[in-house]
């Protein structure tokens, strides 16, 4: 069984392998600098259906099946899926699900989904509840749009530190065991808490998640006795230029460096310099998308060996917000090695 580390930390016992991953991303995330790394690049933002809310179930589940086959597996050797997304009742992810016919657990964490959903996959195996499961989890620029803001035809002015949902998909399978060749490990799953320093302005989602980011960063290192330097990157979710810069800040006063080894999803997905995203990428879909993309074939190149993600998830909807409340922020961790 798990070891558990501290108050928020566990240490899996069994080897648990990303055996393939998948990644499947719009026409503006396909002219960024990461466009060499996914697997499918889509024509327009309807992708042959009639809505995007339809779209972007399709990409959930066909991101799913890339996954899945690229495994060398079959749907019917998938114990579960954990999936999820930003729209009501994850609908992307019911739908998706129901054409897979695997079981199914739904989740909602934001655009901390995908780390969610890996960690709480690496748990169920490494608890003997399931031998090979799947992560999967979606965003979309248009349904976001849709759901938490104006309608495009609108044409709302954005501010500086507002972002870029991305359209985009990620899946990931993970199974017990290894084999020659297997790898990389899930090798230390750390569960964040709900931080929540009042900030209302939902413009700024960056600066509102970067606490909870620091809170499960610091409960990482002090279970774990690791250190930043002990890995080859530290990743963030989505949050931002702004988010970066304040949990760089925020982690400066409590001793700790970020500036040699980290990055966040949100800065990488764009150019800034070409893309009109102001603050950078959002979206479940950001962090999906770069893990199942870029930074899995890093680590199966050898080019990374030792990589901490942070899921980053800001906990709001329309409803809240029009009740004046807070952006509260959560973040989950997992530490991914090459070696065991």
């Amino acid at each position: 069984m798990a070891v558990r580390l501290g108050n928020q930390t566990i240490k899996t016992e069994k080897p648990i392998t990303i055996s393939s991953t998948a990644s499947i991303v719009g026409t503006k995330e396909s002219e960024g600098p990461l466009s060499p790394y996914f697997d499918v690049h889509m024509e327009d933002a309807e992708w042959g259906e009639d809505s995007w809310e339809k779209c972007e179930s399709k990409m959930q589940r066909e991101a799913a099946k890339l996954a899945v086959q690229k495994s060398g597996y079959t749907s019917d050797d998938i114990d579960i899926i954990f999936a999820g997304d930003l729209l009501n009742q994850c609908i992307s992810s019911g739908f998706s699900a129901r054409e897979l016919r695997i079981p199914f657990y739904g989740l909602y964490g934001a655009c901390s989904t995908m780390i969610e959903g890996i960690s709480l996959a690496a748990a169920i195996i490494d608890g003997g509840g399931a031998d090979k499961a799947l992560a999967v989890a979606s965003s979309h620029f248009c349904t976001a749009e849709r759901q938490y803001r104006n309608p495009l035809e609108y044409g709302g002015q954005r501010t500086p530190t507002a972002q870029w949902t991305v359209t985009g998909a990620g899946a990931a399978v993970l199974k017990c065991g290894m084999e020659s060749g297997d790898g990389p490990y899930i090798t230390h799953i750390t569960t964040g808490k709900v931080v929540d320093f009042g900030i209302t302005d939902t413009n700024n989602m960056g600066g509102a998640m970067a606490p909870a980011a620091c809170d499960t960063l610091l409960a990482h290192f002090a279970d774990t006795g690791r250190k930043p330097e002990d890995y080859d990157l530290i990743l963030t979710g989505d949050l931002g230029k702004v988010g970066r810069e304040v949990l760089i800040n925020l982690l400066e006063t409590e001793d700790y460096d970020m500036r040699n080894n980290y990055n966040d999803t949100g800065c990488m997905m764009f150019d800034f310099d070409k893309q009109d995203v102001h603050a950078g990428g959002s979206g479940c879909g950001c962090v999906a998308a770069t893990f199942c993309g870029y930074v899995y074939k890093m680590l199966k190149e050898r080019k990374l060996n030792r990589v901490l993600i942070v899921g980053t998830g800001a906990l709001l909807s329309p409803t809240s917000s029009f009740q004046g409340e807070s952006v509260p922020g959560i973040a989950h961790a997992i530490a991914i090695s090459n070696e065991l």
